[in-house]
């Protein structure tokens, strides 16, 4: 009977033991297998470079808050875009490794190099030649070098002009949208249409058959401008002799933004000549941006 105790005893160490083992163990392993890259802030840059040994560089600046491209194109620039390229700051591996070699890694001639600057001053990433058996990229930073997932590379990589901003109203535009006078597009010239937004809220039509109600306006002006994005925008030079169907946003401030209507189909344009920047939506989708909801009551229609 003793001898079954001291056997189940030793067998509930060895549980115990185990237990403990497949507890601790994996948590230490996965304290020390992943390297943070920086511990920095989004919120620490105000400027982002990308070289490229072949090509011109891009170049964004915040400005209001807002990120704007200033090479190799004058524009607003996609938030998110920006952000990606800014994500490597949070990035983390399994790989980090002394800088001692750069040839070694490709990185003393880098196919990329990502300068983020700020008040913290100048932040360099190099990136360099891919692991063939991770598939990874190393990338150098602060006299060490990373292996990193190829996203943080491709979104510094992306073409320029797939991070313009795709909205045709900025941010700022979009939080001060306060009307929209459709008089000039051909389709509203008999009415003079202009849609007015007030303070309080609430649509209005200079229609007096126009009978808007506001849930539907307010769909409509969420879906058409607040959301709604180009599937592709495209740099042009404004021809001001040639003369286009038209509109114009109303804004708070007492701006107007300009709008040229240069297509209806198959796809619906937009240019915007104080941007230079044709934004191109698909067919119903440009044919709603232009049409509100703003209920003509006919004879017929009573």
């Amino acid at each position: 009977m003793k001898k079954r105790w001291i056997l189940n005893l030793l067998l509930l160490v060895i549980v115990v033991g185990i237990a403990a083992f497949l507890h601790l163990k994996p948590q230490e392993q996965a304290a020390s297998a992943r390297f943070e890259v920086s511990s920095l802030k989004m919120a620490d840059f105000e400027a982002v470079k990308a070289e490229f040994p072949a090509k011109a560089p891009t170049v964004f600046e915040k400005q209001d808050g807002y990120w704007m491209m200033r090479k190799p194109y004058a524009a607003r620039a996609d938030q998110p875009s920006v952000q990606r390229i800014i994500s490597i700051i949070a990035a983390t591996t399994a790989t980090r490794l002394p800088l001692q070699d750069a040839a070694k890694y490709g990185l003393d001639q880098p196919v990329l190099k990502l300068t983020l600057s700020g008040a913290k001053g100048d932040q360099v990433f190099t990136f360099g030649t891919f692991n063939p058996v991770t598939e990874e990229q190393y990338v150098g930073f602060a006299g060490q070098v990373y292996l990193l997932p190829g996203q943080y590379g491709e979104a510094a990589s992306t073409q320029p002009i797939e991070m313009v901003d795709k909205t045709p109203l900025s941010p700022t535009e979009r939080k001060q949208l306060a009307g929209f006078d459709l008089a000039h597009l051909e389709q509203w010239e008999e009415n003079a249409l202009k849609v007015e937004l007030s303070n309080e809220g609430k649509w209005s039509a200079n229609d007096p058959k126009a009978k808007p109600t506001q849930n539907d306006m307010n769909e409509w002006s969420d879906f058409s401008w607040v959301q709604a994005q180009a599937v592709s925008v495209e740099f042009y030079t404004p021809d001001r002799k040639q003369s286009y169907p038209s509109f114009e946003v109303l804004l708070r401030n007492g701006k107007k933004v300009h709008f040229d209507k240069l297509q209806e189909s198959p796809e619906y344009l937009l240019a915007r000549p104080d941007e230079g920047i044709i934004y191109h939506f698909s067919n119903d989708t440009g044919f709603t941006m232009v049409n509100p909801p703003v209920n003509i009551q006919t004879p017929d229609s009573k």
